[in-house]
């Protein structure tokens, strides 16, 4: 088994057999979005030094920046402590999210409640 096959085995993978991504800019640590990958999606990415992630609403794999010129390019990838997540340090190229803007988290705060209000 190659090193890589050998990280990818290490996930556990939701009923679907994918896992979240969550997406970061490996200098500032901006948090950028949120992507899906599959086995064979987190082998393109971890091989190929481009973000490769898949699509739940298209059921097809997309590379980041193919279409829109916003590339990822891979610094470092993290599996968290229970496995079924994956941190991905990329070096973004151009706006993260479809709607144009730098990162998918700059729309809505929630607003939580303080702990001693709570």
């Amino acid at each position: 088994m190659s090193d890589i096959e050998a990280r990818i085995a290490k996930i556990a993978w939701n009923a679907d057999g994918l896992a979240p991504v969550i997406v970061q800019q490996w200098d500032t640590l901006e948090v950028l979005m949120l992507a899906w990958v599959d086995a064979e999606a987190l082998r393109r990415t971890l091989t190929g030094g481009r973000a490769t992630y898949w699509s739940r609403s298209r059921q097809e794999y997309w590379r980041k920046g193919d279409t829109s010129g916003n590339t990822q390019l891979v610094h470092a990838a993290r599996l968290d402590c229970d496995g079924d997540a994956i941190l991905l340090q990329v070096h973004q190229n151009g706006p993260a999210c479809h709607t144009g803007t730098r990162t998918c988290f700059d729309t809505t705060d929630l607003e939580p409640v303080a702990a001693e209000d709570a």
